[in-house]
């Protein structure tokens, strides 16, 4: 509770700094220290330190998976924060709104990594989902900033609607008249017509919000056309909170009918890897390459939808870990650079050798080669789907799948390394490069230690 408390608050605080504080700087100052709080009041939650014991009513609950979640959310936003608050002064003069609406947004993650009921639940991912709209059209002077938020808020309303329809059919079908997750399927070997309609509405309506196939036509477009800041912070935390409350929905609700929903889990899964993949090899921009590789990366989270075993919850949080600090470093990279070709990254070993060593590592754990935090990431994703004894086809065709993503993370790396390009200046300072080296170093650290995350959900705090 402390998390949703904090996070509402000081999105209030960021609003009004905006009228107090004059100067971006402080404004910036004062989103850091409102993030520190945060990431220091959750970890005190976890260790049973409540500074808000708010009866909730069973409609929200609090346990090591959704807090840790939280923590990882929380830390990779501040480094999110370290790295490209000044670029997020960049995009306008509204600047403690920009922050205001992040914080908000963190409240929503909050909100859907405990929720207990489908209400709390829609409650949560609307609140992340509309300021999102906002940071999307948050350029506009850029008529793709516009067009993309447009798009955006009229394919997002239209999945609201099929969230709130399963919703109410899964209300319907219940024998209790019910909201509470924990009560939707009891008692039932199988589903009503009515329930596995509900269901497949609400399966669908997150599949959007996650950007698996075939929901993910928006992903692209959206993010090439917000600023570039702000899609890295829509492609990392936003989709790790949407896969939370996806498994917590599931693992708690629709476990007993696995057999009934696993196979469409298992198409999705498929064709999601399939599509993005595929499409981020012909890319020739690189932001819209780590677009369709965010939804190639989404299949595999989904392998943690598809098996909902204790590996699956393990490696959902190491999947979150690695994959949001790295496609932040990347995105923190990018966001220096003029040109977002392929041919931008011309020679920046020689330019920007930390840049191009240290993004170099972030690629490779993308790409789930080994001594990086992806590699264990992407293991406990397979080895969760072969425990099951189960779906061996899906598993070798994800193996193939990431053989495949090697090519175009590949491609960034020969570009920096082994082509020649114009003299770009770019402006880097000694401590962006500092927080590139650390946050490298964290990956490497957790692609040889993963227990360091995993192990977060069976510690038991007095």
């Amino acid at each position: 509770m402390n998390a949703i408390v904090i996070s509402a608050v000081w999105g209030t605080v960021m609003m009004f700094s905006a009228i107090f504080l004059k100067k971006p700087g402080a404004i910036r100052i004062t989103a850091v220290l409102g993030l520190l709080i945060l990431l220091i009041s959750n970890v005190l939650d976890l260790m049973n330190y409540h500074f808000f014991p708010v009866n909730t009513h069973n409609m929200l609950y609090f346990d090591s998976f959704g807090l840790v979640f939280n923590s990882i959310a929380f830390g990779s936003t501040l480094i999110y924060f370290l790295l490209s608050a000044r670029d997020i002064e960049d995009v306008g003069i509204h600047t403690g709104e920009y922050f205001a609406l992040i914080f908000f947004v963190l409240c929503g993650v909050s909100i859907a990594s405990s929720f207990n009921t489908l209400l709390m639940l829609f409650i949560g991912i609307e609140i992340i989902s509309i300021p999102l709209y906002i940071l999307t059209g948050a350029d506009k002077r850029n008529l793709k900033s516009n067009e993309a938020s447009l798009k955006y808020f009229l394919m997002g309303s239209f999945s609201t609607g099929l969230m709130l329809l399963g919703i109410a059919f899964l209300y319907g079908a219940s024998e209790r008249g019910t909201f509470f997750i924990d009560e939707l399927a009891i008692g039932r070997g199988v589903g009503s017509p009515l329930f596995i309609v509900g269901l497949i509405l609400l399966m669908s309506s997150m599949a959007f919000k996650v950007s698996a196939a075939p929901f993910h036509f928006w992903t692209p477009d959206v993010y090439d056309g917000a600023p570039t800041v702000f899609t890295s912070f829509m492609a990392t935390i936003v989709k790790a909170a949407a896969f939370i409350a996806f498994i917590r929905l599931f693992g708690d609700s629709f476990v007993d009918l696995k057999p009934q929903w696993q196979i469409f889990v298992a198409i999705i899964t498929a064709a999601t890897l399939f599509i993005g993949n595929l499409t981020a090899v012909f890319q020739q921009s690189v932001k819209r390459m780590l677009a369709y590789s965010s939804i190639a990366q989404a299949g595999f989270m989904l392998l943690a939808l598809l098996t909902l075993n204790s590996l699956a919850k393990e490696g959902i949080l190491l999947y979150a870990a690695a994959y949001s600090l790295a496609t932040i470093g990347i995105f923190a990279v990018l966001i220096k650079m003029k040109d977002y070709t392929f041919d931008g990254f011309n020679g920046l070993a020689k330019r920007q050798p930390v840049l191009a060593a240290t993004n170099t590592i972030f690629l490779l754990s993308l790409a789930g080669i080994p001594l990086t935090a992806g590699f264990f990431a992407k293991y406990y994703m397979l080895a969760a789907v072969l425990q099951t004894g189960k779906f061996l086809w899906l598993v070798i065709f994800a193996v193939l799948c990431a053989a495949v993503s090697v090519y175009y993370y590949f491609r960034v790396i020969q570009a920096m390394y082994f082509k020649e390009g114009d003299a770009q200046t770019m402006e880097v300072s000694p401590v962006f490069r500092g927080l590139l080296i650390l946050l490298a170093a964290i990956i490497i650290l957790l692609g040889i230690f993963p227990q360091w995350v995993t192990d977060r959900l069976y510690l038991t705090y007095f």
